[in-house]
């Protein structure tokens, strides 16, 4: 693994992958990576889903549904977090963000058949409901930033709170504040300035405006979000629980 972690080494990423003892349905790249403001000593997290063998599934004995491993590459933070795939599909119609954003990641390590159709099965599970998990989880990271002071939490606060905004008024998932500064236009300007900065080290102080306008910012995109939410096209439920159902029927018995 490069030790400058601003560049990922693919082919690395999926000689490690290789080792575990699970089929993998896929494995992709999130985290800073993802939202588009790595550091030099950024560490990379895999996130993805395995498959447990009907065998495993059915008995009074089962295989373990998460899978969280971390260790170190030449000196790189490696950590890989998979569900097994009927968690995962769990997960994916219970308005959790994370999870879709970790299924739609650009930055693909491992890739199946059955990871494609849960992409195409993505949409169906969007609702107006996941603003409020990016509202949550900006709460939570704007309060590590008033604690700590780091960049970090910061830049998290900010890119939840757009990639929220832009959910609920274009009904995709874009994790990429790279991306989300240009879409959304309530993004302050700052946004490129304190990406450089975070560009460089993973755990340094916050840079630039002043707190007062951080907060006045922050709570500015809160009424957004809000707005947005109200004014979202998305429905109240999802649409692809059968469609996901019969995904899993398919794949576990495959599996046995």
């Amino acid at each position: 693994m490069t030790r400058d972690m601003r560049e990922l080494d693919y082919p690395e990423l999926q000689a490690i992958i290789t080792g575990q003892p699970y089929r993998l349905l896929f494995a992709t790249v999130s985290g800073a990576h993802l939202y588009g403001f790595p550091s030099r000593d950024s560490d990379v997290d895999l996130r993805g889903v395995h498959l447990l063998p009907a065998t495993e599934v059915v008995g009074l004995t089962t295989g373990p549904e998460t899978l969280d491993r971390t260790w170190f590459e030449n000196e790189a933070e490696v950590d890989l977090v998979t569900h097994d795939l009927a968690k995962f599909l769990r997960l994916m119609l219970r308005r959790n963000g994370y999870v879709l954003e970790q299924l739609l990641s650009p930055l693909v390590v491992a890739t199946s058949p059955e990871h494609e159709e849960l992409i195409a099965l993505a949409e169906g599970c969007l609702t107006h409901w996941h603003a409020h998990h990016y509202r949550g989880f900006a709460t939570t990271q704007w309060d590590f930033f008033q604690k700590n002071g780091e960049l970090k939490p910061l830049l998290y606060t900010f890119r939840v709170l757009l990639t929220g905004i832009h959910l609920m008024r274009a009904g995709e998932v874009q994790a990429d504040l790279r991306v989300l500064r240009t879409e959304v236009g309530e993004a302050p300007e700052y946004l490129g300035e304190l990406m450089a900065a975070k560009a460089e080290v993973e755990h340094g102080p916050a840079v630039g405006p002043s707190t007062a306008q951080l907060e006045r910012d922050v709570t500015m995109l809160r009424e957004a979000l809000d707005q947005a939410e109200a004014e979202s096209k998305l429905g109240d439920e999802p649409t692809a629980a059968a469609a996901l159902n019969d995904l899993l029927v398919r794949t576990r018995l495959r599996a046995r």
